[in-house]
């Protein structure tokens, strides 16, 4: 008998994730905002933005290891609360001497949470609606967060601006404590698993079993983490970079109208991933794994018109034009193919698996992000004048991966 999608169950954890992952974009969004309008210093920005990232990318293993032998409702119930506690703390201490270490805590425990959170999330969905409906569930998921990601920072702007941080930050405690007690109310299906002896020995056992699968034992999952690790380290991340250098620095643009336009583009971004989100939902049951790569040829193709307007146009509106266009074309795809990724994982690993295996995989392509955030760095210092050769580099390797790509999921069905 099919199961129906929007059971009670989920429903209460999509209603809990919109307003958790608001609450967080918010807060994510201020007190980085917060800490640059007091210091006004953009390297110790950076550096506290750094430290703040290592606890999602340490965290999240944990965090699906727990979410395999803890009942997974419980935990999210915990980090809301937890995250609420955490914000209230600030809210008390911030008129203190030592705001930026203050800061640089703060932010690292709400990524640390973060990191934490989602595996619990993505392990849910299996234990709470039909096979049928993965594409479907992970299509919600992630048109939420690319909804919150849109939106919250915008609302917290409008807040921040106004009334200052803490209306912000107690907007943001409400959110989470909404949320959990929300979350209470949500049945999950949980078998506990037995332990393999003490704490770090079972976090051993765990974690080594859960590559083991994803190499040996579904190597198909290896292959296509190692083609997202490929995607985060050059398409993803000369995005990332590019797109503030490029808008505020390179184009021929005054420098207001080049801030205000880098926060289009950003909201181009967020717009592509909310697209991408609502087009996998909308055409879950005509993706099939095996056309995977096409999702990423395109992405890959859409940084060729980027590179072609730098090397062709001086006009710095027609190049942030397209610039715009073209990110919002990559994220929409690219994002489409995270969801087909996240589905096919749900379905292919054991249920006492999936959280170890999803965190695993999340881990991994988060490492890629900076690695090439600092490639991309060094190589638009190298080639000044000539940003256009880095563009199409990041094409011309990302195209190749893609072809790669399409060998390797267009195998599954012959497996």
């Amino acid at each position: 008998m099919k199961q129906k999608m929007f059971s009670k169950d989920f429903t209460l954890v999509v209603i809990g994730q919109i307003i958790s992952l608001f609450g967080n974009a918010t807060v994510r969004f201020a007190l980085p905002l917060y800490l640059l309008n007091i210091t006004g210093s953009s390297a110790l920005y950076g550096t506290v933005m750094a430290c703040a990232f290592i606890p999602a990318i340490l965290l999240s293993p944990v965090g699906g290891i727990v979410a395999d032998r803890v009942n997974k409702r419980n935990i999210m119930v915990i980090l809301d609360f937890f995250t609420a506690a955490v914000i209230l703390s600030f809210s008390l201490l911030m008129d203190s001497a030592h705001l930026v270490l203050l800061l640089t805590v703060t932010l690292m425990l709400l990524y640390g949470i973060a990191g934490a959170y989602q595996p619990s999330v993505q392990a849910s969905i299996p234990a709470l609606i039909g096979q049928e409906h993965f594409m479907a569930a992970n299509s919600i998921i992630n048109t939420i967060s690319s909804f919150a990601s849109l939106m919250g920072p915008v609302l917290g702007g409008v807040l921040y601006s106004a009334y200052g941080l803490r209306p912000v930050l107690w907007v943001c405690m409400v959110c989470f404590i909404l949320s959990a007690v929300m979350e209470l109310f949500i049945h999950i299906p949980f078998q506990k698993q037995d332990s393999q002896g003490g704490v770090f020995l079972t976090v051993r056992t765990d974690f080594a079993r859960s590559i083991r699968f994803i190499r040996k034992e579904k190597p198909v999952i290896g292959k296509g983490l190692l083609v997202v690790c490929g995607i985060n380290l050059f398409l993803s991340a000369m995005i990332m970079v590019a797109l503030p250098y490029l808008v505020t620095e390179i184009l021929d643009l005054e420098t207001s109208q080049a801030n205000r336009l880098y926060g289009f583009a950003e909201g181009a971004l967020a717009a592509g991933g909310l697209a991408g989100g609502i087009g996998a939902g909308m055409f879950a049951k005509k993706l099939a794994i095996r056309n995977a790569g096409r999702l990423i040829i395109i992405s890959s193709a859409c940084v060729f018109p980027m590179g072609a307007a730098l090397l062709l146009s001086s006009s710095g509106m027609v190049n942030y034009v397209v610039l715009t266009l073209c990110c919002f074309g990559i994220m929409a795809s690219s994002t489409m193919f995270s969801v087909q990724m996240m589905a096919f994982i749900q379905t292919e690993t054991p249920r006492e698996l999936i959280g170890k295996v999803i965190a695993v995989i999340l881990t991994v392509s988060m490492c890629a992000q900076p690695l090439g955030n600092a490639l991309y760095g060094v190589l638009f210092e190298i080639c000044a004048g000539a940003e256009a050769a880095v563009v199409l580099f990041s094409g011309v390797v990302s195209l190749g991966i893609a072809l790669g790509a399409g060998k390797i999921f267009r195998a599954i069905t012959s497996e």
